[in-house]
């Protein structure tokens, strides 16, 4: 006999997929690109250099949280560690330093990059001057090439596991513009809303040169790289280790909450410490004695705590140890 699912069980379902597959994202943070090895390039193409790495891991940062395959965060939440460490610019690419970075996080992996070609397809080099007039100053570049050519771009990235340092995948893209141009930011843009030199990538007037061409085919050959390497990263385990902070009849506060990682719905296990084993050398606990009773399911969760529902053998009390 043939069974037909109702409207009702069939939005179920599809909910239930969706949630499995929020779950599966793994969270990631895309530090800025390193651009060392491409400024005296720039130098001789533009007439100047512009932090073209900051303008490389926006852009990568859109098309990875539209991507839908890894959870991104927040750009401030990462520039303020960043500030935290004092890390310096050669820093970018480093995969210590980003591992470092991606456990204060609490992250899965951090994505480190380089560029490796910014300009023109040839050797000719540009003149610095006012042939581009006000498109290069909305963009803060000011030369102008000999002849027609195309643009360029070239980066690379890695995945670095937060947890241990390992690179997971090392991927590389290349980006060149369909059209030519005498200048690279030519054949597009606009001359309008001259800028205080900065490179705002994201902009469509940008993306109508020919420059930003060729970082849009770029940094999408990057983005689908970096989403096929996804399975390859092992997901982050989350320890959860807090205290009772209020305790009545079986309803526990616990100090704990959203920060941590803790969200509605987990159940953690509760236990009292006993007794403490002490080195008789040192003096320092090395061991401590816990009675389990029982666990504490989640109802209730803000940033630093948490309300749940406790069952046991024996009433839990402030103090008593929450654990996963």
């Amino acid at each position: 006999m043939r069974r037909y699912l109702s409207i009702q069980a069939v939005f179920v379902v599809l909910s239930l997929a969706v949630g499995a597959s929020a779950q599966e994202k793994r969270r990631v943070a895309v530090m800025d690109f390193d651009y060392a090895t491409i400024k005296s390039s720039m130098s001789a193409d533009f007439g100047t250099t512009v932090d073209v790495g900051k303008g490389i891991a926006d852009l990568l940062v859109d098309r990875l949280v539209n991507g839908g395959v890894y959870s991104v965060i927040e750009r401030k939440a990462l520039d303020k560690i960043v500030a935290e460490q004092n890390l310096s610019n050669s820093d970018r690419a480093d995969a210590n330093s980003a591992a470092k970075i991606g456990r204060i996080l609490g992250v899965d992996a951090i994505i480190v990059g380089s560029i490796t070609q910014f300009g023109r397809d040839d050797k000719s080099t540009g003149v610095a001057g006012s042939a581009i007039g006000g498109l290069a100053n909305r963009y803060g570049l000011g030369a102008a090439g000999r002849r027609e050519s195309k643009a360029v771009v070239g980066i690379s990235a890695r995945i670095v596991n937060a947890s241990t340092g390992e690179i997971i995948s090392a991927v590389t893209a290349k980006g060149e513009s369909k059209r030519s141009g005498t200048t690279l930011l030519g054949s597009g843009g606009s001359s309008n809303q001259s800028g205080t030199g900065g490179l705002n990538m994201q902009s469509s007037n940008f993306a109508n040169t020919i420059i930003g061409e060729a970082v849009g085919e770029a940094v999408t050959g990057l983005v689908q790289q970096l989403q096929q390497s996804a399975s390859r990263l092992p997901a982050k385990t989350l320890t959860l280790d807090g205290l009772v902070a209020d305790a009545s009849g079986d309803t526990l506060v616990l100090n704990i909450g959203g920060k941590a990682g803790l969200k509605v719905g987990d159940k953690l296990s509760v236990s009292r410490v006993g007794r403490e084993i002490r080195d008789p050398g040192t003096g320092k606990v090395i061991r401590r004695l816990e009675d389990a009773l029982g666990e504490v399911a989640i109802t209730e969760v803000d940033e630093l705590s948490a309300v749940g529902k406790f069952k046991g053998s024996a009433p839990a009390k402030v103090g008593d140890r929450v654990h996963n």
